[in-house]
């Protein structure tokens, strides 16, 4: 979409940014409900879900909006099946249209509280009030699936490529559990532990690569590593925790959150605002269109940024040159099973770094190379290891560092 990136907000309309991200832009025109709960890209097009005036579309980069023929309706969630659209909605269930919103179909189904859409391979799945649904044939009929499911509310779902057309399936819940389905639904197993120990709901997944992540509703994100056994909280400059949506683009990850758009290019190590302008900072959804990022809002609409912009930023600092070699506890410490090193070259140099045991016999090589100078991050994973203490060695040139780590399982 050009050099635009938008952001929707929760009662002020739409915002663009049209001088490559330095400010952000209220693109508003004939939005008029202004609190966007859900967002969706479709092709050119970006469709906005709003609470109590249905969904409305933009064909001009968010220049201008149209109210779409399904109004008067609160829309929790939105997807994309082909050239069709689809809303999940609060009371009345699924809706679809196949000629780009002008008209829509509402599905039947028992629960009719749709919070989260999702597709998988021809699949499409529905997560309401204490329960799963399954469409395989693009939203006309529904059949309640996955009985060992816990009757937990489904928040939200995250989907991860696998060897079948499909892919794995996750589902973040209302009470803070995570499950994964390998079957398209018709088995559940819970994800390694609990996030957190309070209620909150897991308001939204996403999956980069290997690594699953989680946004819980007050507890920030939290990250499983690697198809890991257990969680790690990632807040290192989240400084609000209340997460309403995620979004992946390659290999960053943007949190929306009551305190606005946070990046972090790392894997969720660090986080650092990306709010330059955004005067509403009650983030609800997320979406990347091209090589933009929009976002709703509570009560502003929609609002827009390049992602080049947002990036660049953040990469400028990421990037410095170190002033020495630098080997970092890992975090966290103790773990169970995957933890993360951060080491630091000043020039470029051969690394090693290895993990020992108590007795001094390796276990681990986790870096043996040459590499540039700059910041380094490892995820060491002991899957295979007993509980106990263990040692990692970085070697580079004349340095030589070593810290303890403990695996507790």
């Amino acid at each position: 979409m050009g050099t635009n990136l938008f952001a929707g907000t929760a009662g002020s309309g739409v915002f663009r940014s049209t001088n490559n991200g330095a400010s952000w832009t209220q693109v508003i025109t004939g939005l008029t409900y202004t609190t966007v709960s859900s967002l969706e890209v479709m092709g050119t097009n970006v469709f906005a879900g709003t609470l109590y005036g249905g969904i409305y579309l933009s064909t001009d980069s968010g220049t201008s909006w149209i109210q779409t023929g399904l109004a008067d309706t609160s829309v929790l969630s939105l997807a994309v099946m082909g050239t069709n659209i689809l809303a999940g909605t609060y009371g009345h269930g699924v809706f679809i249209s196949t000629d780009n919103g002008a008209n829509w179909l509402q599905t039947s189904m028992s629960n009719p509280t749709v919070y989260a859409l999702a597709v998988s391979g021809t699949n499409l799945f529905a997560g309401t009030n204490y329960s799963v649904y399954l469409s395989i044939n693009t939203g006309t009929s529904w059949t309640a699936i996955g009985s060992d499911l816990p009757n937990y509310s489904v928040y939200s779902f995250g989907v991860s490529p696998n060897e079948t057309n499909s892919g794995n399936l996750y589902t973040g819940t209302n009470y803070g559990f995570v499950y994964l389905s390998y079957n398209n639904g018709m088995n559940w197993n819970q994800v390694a532990s609990n996030l957190y120990d309070n209620d909150a709901p897991v308001s939204s997944l996403a999956v980069m690569g290997t690594n699953l992540f989680a946004g819980t509703a007050g507890s920030g994100v939290f990250l499983l590593a690697n198809n890991g056994s257990s969680w790690t909280a990632i807040d290192s400059g989240l400084t609000n925790k209340n997460i309403n949506a995620l979004a992946v683009n390659g290999t960053n990850l943007f949190a929306g959150t009551d305190g606005g758009v946070y990046l972090s290019t790392n894997n969720g190590t660090s986080w650092t605002q990306a709010n330059t302008n955004l005067t509403d900072t009650s983030i609800l959804s997320l979406a990347i269109m091209g090589t933009n990022l929009i976002a709703g809002t509570r009560g502003s609409g929609v609002w827009m940024r390049p992602l080049s912009e947002m990036i660049t930023a953040i990469e400028s600092v990421k990037d410095q040159v170190p002033i020495q070699f630098k080997l970092d506890q890992n975090y966290p410490n103790p773990f169970n099973p995957s933890t993360t090193i951060i080491y630091s070259i000043p020039k470029a140099a051969q690394v090693i770094l290895k993990v020992y045991n108590v007795l001094g016999k390796e276990v681990a090589t986790l870096v043996n190379e040459e590499e540039l100078a700059g910041n380094y991050s490892v995820v060491f994973n002991a899957r295979n290891l007993s509980s106990g203490i263990y040692f990692y060695r970085m070697q580079a040139e004349s340095f030589v560092g070593t810290k303890k780590l403990i695996l507790i399982k």
